[in-house]
């Protein structure tokens, strides 16, 4: 394809809300799963740490 000016690139002949709206939608989730799974880490851990403190209380 052949774009004479940016504006028409970013219009990607009439898709281009669909085009950038996919690429915004895919980047806000590849930012925010990072920091979703380092949080289920952390709870996961505190989980197997109060686990472990009550099994040695008893």
């Amino acid at each position: 394809m052949n774009w004479n000016s940016a504006s028409e690139f970013f219009a990607m002949g009439g898709y281009g809300l669909y085009v950038w709206g996919s690429y915004a939608v895919t980047a806000i989730f590849m930012l925010i799963e990072p920091v979703l799974a380092r949080r289920r880490h952390r709870a996961a851990l505190d989980d197997a740490a109060s686990f472990s403190q009550q099994e040695i209380s008893r």
